[in-house]
Protein backbone atom coordinates (compact mmCIF):
# COMPACT_ATOMS: atom_id res chain seq x y z
CA UNK A 1 0.00 0.00 0.00
CA UNK A 2 1.07 4.00 -0.77
CA UNK A 3 2.24 5.66 2.20
CA UNK A 4 1.72 8.96 2.44
CA UNK A 5 4.70 11.48 3.70
CA UNK A 6 3.44 14.86 4.76
CA UNK A 7 5.97 17.58 4.57
CA UNK A 8 5.24 20.77 6.00
CA UNK A 9 7.39 23.74 7.34
CA UNK A 10 6.24 27.38 7.96
CA UNK A 11 6.18 29.87 5.09
CA UNK A 12 9.93 30.56 3.38
CA UNK A 13 11.32 27.23 5.60
CA UNK A 14 11.85 25.88 2.14
CA UNK A 15 9.79 22.82 1.74
CA UNK A 16 9.51 23.63 -1.89
CA UNK A 17 13.10 22.97 -2.33
CA UNK A 18 13.29 19.35 -0.66
CA UNK A 19 10.01 18.44 -2.66
CA UNK A 20 11.29 19.12 -5.78
CA UNK A 21 14.49 16.59 -4.36
CA UNK A 22 11.20 13.96 -3.37
CA UNK A 23 10.54 14.74 -7.58
CA UNK A 24 14.10 14.32 -8.15
CA UNK A 25 14.10 10.72 -6.51
CA UNK A 26 11.07 9.67 -8.58
CA UNK A 27 8.62 10.20 -5.86
CA UNK A 28 5.37 11.74 -6.83
CA UNK A 29 4.93 15.20 -5.16
CA UNK A 30 1.33 16.66 -4.29
CA UNK A 31 2.10 20.11 -3.48
CA UNK A 32 -1.23 21.86 -1.77
CA UNK A 33 -0.86 25.01 -2.59
CA UNK A 34 -0.24 24.87 -6.40
CA UNK A 35 -4.10 22.37 -6.74
CA UNK A 36 -5.61 24.52 -4.40
CA UNK A 37 -4.58 27.46 -7.20
CA UNK A 38 -6.43 25.08 -9.88
CA UNK A 39 -9.35 23.54 -7.77
CA UNK A 40 -10.09 27.69 -6.86
CA UNK A 41 -10.93 27.95 -10.79
CA UNK A 42 -13.35 25.98 -10.58
CA UNK A 43 -17.05 27.55 -11.19
CA UNK A 44 -18.47 26.08 -7.85
CA UNK A 45 -15.63 27.22 -5.53
CA UNK A 46 -15.90 31.23 -7.10
CA UNK A 47 -19.19 31.15 -6.71
CA UNK A 48 -18.70 30.37 -2.99
CA UNK A 49 -16.08 32.54 -2.68
CA UNK A 50 -17.42 35.42 -4.43
CA UNK A 51 -20.53 34.61 -1.59
CA UNK A 52 -18.42 35.03 1.11
CA UNK A 53 -16.00 38.37 -0.14
CA UNK A 54 -18.18 39.89 -2.78
CA UNK A 55 -17.57 40.94 -5.95
CA UNK A 56 -14.54 43.09 -5.02
CA UNK A 57 -12.38 40.57 -5.29
CA UNK A 58 -13.27 39.89 -8.87
CA UNK A 59 -11.54 41.52 -11.93
CA UNK A 60 -13.38 41.40 -15.10
CA UNK A 61 -14.96 37.55 -13.57
CA UNK A 62 -11.45 36.49 -13.03
CA UNK A 63 -10.45 36.39 -8.75
CA UNK A 64 -7.85 38.58 -7.84
CA UNK A 65 -6.12 36.64 -5.14
CA UNK A 66 -3.82 39.59 -4.13
CA UNK A 67 -7.27 41.07 -2.87
CA UNK A 68 -8.08 37.91 -1.10
CA UNK A 69 -5.04 37.28 0.70
CA UNK A 70 -5.03 40.64 1.94
CA UNK A 71 -8.22 40.21 3.38
CA UNK A 72 -7.51 36.66 5.36
CA UNK A 73 -4.37 37.39 6.47
CA UNK A 74 -5.87 41.07 8.56
CA UNK A 75 -9.44 38.73 8.99
CA UNK A 76 -9.30 35.29 11.04
CA UNK A 77 -12.82 34.74 10.49
CA UNK A 78 -12.49 35.11 6.81
CA UNK A 79 -9.74 32.89 6.34
CA UNK A 80 -11.64 29.94 8.20
CA UNK A 81 -14.00 30.54 5.50
CA UNK A 82 -12.15 30.69 2.99
CA UNK A 83 -10.14 27.51 4.14
CA UNK A 84 -13.58 25.63 5.04
CA UNK A 85 -14.36 26.15 0.85
CA UNK A 86 -10.83 25.11 -0.53
CA UNK A 87 -9.90 22.03 2.31
CA UNK A 88 -12.45 19.57 1.77
CA UNK A 89 -12.17 20.06 -2.18
CA UNK A 90 -8.15 19.67 -2.14
CA UNK A 91 -8.70 16.54 0.22
CA UNK A 92 -11.06 14.98 -2.33
CA UNK A 93 -8.66 15.75 -5.17
CA UNK A 94 -5.92 14.57 -2.94
CA UNK A 95 -7.59 11.44 -2.30
CA UNK A 96 -8.07 10.72 -5.97
CA UNK A 97 -4.62 11.87 -6.87
CA UNK A 98 -3.20 9.27 -4.40
CA UNK A 99 -4.86 6.62 -6.03
CA UNK A 100 -3.71 7.32 -9.17
CA UNK A 101 -0.70 6.95 -7.42
CA UNK A 102 -1.06 3.63 -6.07
CA UNK A 103 2.00 1.68 -8.30
CA UNK A 104 4.08 3.63 -5.60
CA UNK A 105 5.45 2.80 -2.55
CA UNK A 106 5.25 6.58 -1.55
CA UNK A 107 3.69 9.91 -2.36
CA UNK A 108 4.70 13.17 -0.47
CA UNK A 109 2.25 15.83 0.22
CA UNK A 110 3.90 19.29 0.36
CA UNK A 111 1.71 21.69 2.80
CA UNK A 112 2.77 24.22 4.93
CA UNK A 113 -0.35 24.25 7.51
CA UNK A 114 -0.59 20.59 7.64
CA UNK A 115 -1.39 20.79 10.68
CA UNK A 116 -3.61 23.66 10.98
CA UNK A 117 -5.57 21.64 8.12
CA UNK A 118 -5.46 18.37 9.85
CA UNK A 119 -4.00 16.61 6.83
CA UNK A 120 -1.97 15.51 9.14
CA UNK A 121 -4.05 12.37 10.07
CA UNK A 122 -3.92 10.93 6.37
CA UNK A 123 -0.64 10.70 6.25
CA UNK A 124 1.87 7.91 7.50
CA UNK A 125 4.80 9.99 8.10
CA UNK A 126 5.25 13.82 8.61
CA UNK A 127 8.87 15.91 7.87
CA UNK A 128 8.85 19.48 9.13
CA UNK A 129 10.92 21.71 7.42
CA UNK A 130 12.86 24.09 9.85
CA UNK A 131 14.62 27.39 9.00
CA UNK A 132 15.71 30.39 11.36
CA UNK A 133 12.83 32.71 11.47
CA UNK A 134 15.06 35.81 10.06
CA UNK A 135 16.10 33.90 6.96
CA UNK A 136 12.52 32.81 6.60
CA UNK A 137 11.21 36.76 6.70
CA UNK A 138 13.81 37.50 4.13
CA UNK A 139 13.42 34.60 1.61
CA UNK A 140 9.58 35.24 1.61
CA UNK A 141 10.11 38.90 1.04
CA UNK A 142 12.15 38.16 -1.35
CA UNK A 143 10.45 35.63 -3.39
CA UNK A 144 7.09 37.22 -2.76
CA UNK A 145 7.92 41.05 -2.78
CA UNK A 146 6.31 41.81 -0.07
CA UNK A 147 7.42 43.74 3.03
CA UNK A 148 8.37 42.05 6.12
CA UNK A 149 5.07 43.39 8.01
CA UNK A 150 3.08 41.02 5.63
CA UNK A 151 5.57 38.25 6.55
CA UNK A 152 4.69 38.09 9.78
CA UNK A 153 1.08 38.74 9.01
CA UNK A 154 1.14 35.02 7.73
CA UNK A 155 3.01 33.57 10.11
CA UNK A 156 0.61 34.50 12.59
CA UNK A 157 -1.87 32.34 10.84
CA UNK A 158 0.38 28.99 11.15
CA UNK A 159 1.98 26.85 13.62
CA UNK A 160 5.37 27.53 15.28
CA UNK A 161 8.60 25.44 14.29
CA UNK A 162 8.31 24.17 18.06
CA UNK A 163 4.40 23.02 17.65
CA UNK A 164 5.71 21.21 14.37
CA UNK A 165 9.13 19.36 15.66
CA UNK A 166 6.69 18.01 18.74
CA UNK A 167 4.01 16.53 15.94
CA UNK A 168 6.62 15.33 13.67
CA UNK A 169 8.62 12.12 12.46
CA UNK A 170 11.54 13.68 11.20
CA UNK A 171 13.00 17.12 11.64
CA UNK A 172 14.99 18.52 8.80
CA UNK A 173 16.74 21.82 9.65
CA UNK A 174 17.21 23.70 6.14
CA UNK A 175 20.88 26.14 6.89
CA UNK A 176 22.59 24.21 3.72
CA UNK A 177 21.39 22.59 0.84
CA UNK A 178 23.85 19.74 0.46
CA UNK A 179 23.18 18.73 4.40
CA UNK A 180 19.70 19.07 3.39
CA UNK A 181 19.90 16.63 0.99
CA UNK A 182 21.57 14.18 2.89
CA UNK A 183 19.00 14.12 5.61
CA UNK A 184 16.37 13.53 3.18
CA UNK A 185 18.70 10.53 2.13
CA UNK A 186 18.38 9.61 5.57
CA UNK A 187 14.65 9.88 6.54
CA UNK A 188 14.20 7.33 2.70
CA UNK A 189 16.32 5.05 4.51
CA UNK A 190 14.02 4.85 7.69
CA UNK A 191 11.03 5.48 6.13
CA UNK A 192 11.88 2.37 3.57
CA UNK A 193 12.24 -0.15 6.57
CA UNK A 194 9.62 0.65 8.45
Amino acid sequence: MTKIIGLTGGIGSGKTTIANYFAEKGIPVYIADDEARKITESPEILISIRKIFGDEVFNNEKLDRVKVSQIVFNDKDKLKQLNAIIHPAVKKHFKSWVLQNSNFDFVVYETAILFESGSYKQCDFVISVIAPIETRIKRVMIRDSISREDVLKRMENQWLDEQRIKNSDFIIENTNKKEMMLQVDEILKKIAIQ
